[in-house]
């Protein structure tokens, strides 16, 4: 155990797949060709690869291999969705609408187009994390072009309505975009459920640098492209492919797809495990999200009377987080928490366990009895803990 860290940090980011590597190598040195170099048979392997992996991304959202562009990551990909989306259709309306606990790439993108004249409407959240779907629906009007709501939020792994969310925007005719990051891999997805979908190689133990874009084609939808050149990935993304991180994608998407099936089931007990012992063991703790409504692999915790940084100071033999990863160098209590109307306090105490494919349930065990150490002893140090609160 003590050898190297245990890594429970599976939304942060994910190791490669050795699986995933094996399929990248020959297109770095041996098939190292120019996708859109075809006149030669070393573009057109290149091709092949880049259109074999287009191919295996449509197939695990259920999608068609035309509906999607490779861009750098989920970054890219939320950007080009808002940005492309507002910017084209902003004769027809300008508002946007969005929640409090959407990823800073969404929402910084979403502030960045009021500064233009867009309405952003930032929608609060239910106490369990969950968007509140009558709000949504009566915050549309006649102006607004486009919903950006994420399919599972990164800090608590809560699973959104995206089935009602849908419905409501086909209904008002307006454009539906979700970050699908940390959903695409880990629970069922279906593209057709959105216009435009996010999503991030390395959350899926694929490299990290690669991403992609859902854009629907039946009907069609039209964006803005965000920079430009040569015109590739039909005129949206411009930029020569990275041809092995698009191969390692497009494999790391198969695997998902045959192994995503006992993958959640085994991540799901783990999951169950860890929270019973956790609940059972410590006095004032609690789980951030709904209980339910979450994907097999994220646990959001607070435990009253000390902080999460001193959880993780007290284990530095485990790899665990605070928040999101994007956020986690700031001081600043959890904006996703504080959206959840969970006190300041209680924010600064919370610890994200994040559960992947590569966990053992001898780590589950190891990681779980830490904590309940941890904070036992801290809490017998701290001047501001008494039992009961």
């Amino acid at each position: 155990m003590m050898e190297k860290p245990i890594y429970m940090d599976y939304q942060a980011t994910t190791p490669c797949d050795r699986r995933v590597l094996e399929a990248m190598l020959p297109y770095f040195c041996e098939d190292f060709g120019n996708s859109g170099s075809t006149s030669h048979i070393l573009g057109e392997r290149a091709e092949e690869a880049v259109e074999k992996a287009r191919t295996q991304v449509a197939s695990l959202i259920k999608a068609d291999r035309s509906e999607i562009i490779f861009t750098s990551g989920a970054t890219e990909s939320n950007n080009l969705a808002i940005q492309g989306g507002a910017r084209f259709h902003r004769e027809k309306g300008n508002r946007i609408i969005t929640c409090a606990i959407e990823h800073k790439c969404v929402l910084e993108t979403c502030y960045g187009l009021k500064k233009e004249g867009f309405d952003v409407v930032v929608l609060p959240v239910l106490r369990n994390g969950v968007v509140d779907v009558e709000m949504l629906e009566k915050s549309i009007n006649d102006q607004t072009i486009l919903v950006s709501l994420m399919a599972v939020n990164n800090e608590i792994g809560v699973i959104q309505p995206l089935d009602e969310i849908s419905s409501i925007c086909r209904r008002h005719g307006v454009l539906f975009h979700t970050d699908a990051a940390q959903a695409v891999g880990k629970i069922e997805v279906d593209a057709s459920k959105a216009d435009l979908m996010s999503i991030s190689g390395h959350k899926i133990y694929g490299p990290k640098g690669v991403g992609a874009l859902y854009v629907r084609k039946n009907p069609q939808v039209k964006l803005t492209p965000l920079f430009f050149g040569g015109g590739q990935e039909q005129r949206l993304r411009s930029g020569t492919l990275p041809v092995p991180l698009c191969v390692g994608l497009g494999t790391a998407c198969e695997i998902c797809e045959r192994e995503m099936a006992n993958e959640s089931e085994r991540l799901t007990e783990y999951k169950n495990y860890f929270m019973e012992k956790i609940l059972g063991s410590l006095e004032e703790v609690y789980l951030n999200g709904d209980r339910e409504f979450r994907i097999p692999g994220c646990l959001n915790f607070s435990f009253r009377g000390i902080e999460g940084e001193g959880i993780m100071l007290g284990m530095k033999d485990v790899c665990v987080s605070s928040g999101s990863a994007c956020t986690s160098a700031s001081l600043e209590s959890s904006y996703v928490l504080e959206a959840l109307s969970i006190d300041e306090d209680l924010a600064h105490s919370s610890l994200r366990i994040g559960l992947g494919r590569f966990t053992t349930f001898e780590e589950v065990d190891y990681v779980s009895s830490k904590i309940i150490e941890v904070v036992n002893r801290l809490r017998k140090m701290s001047p501001i803990w008494t039992k009961g609160g």
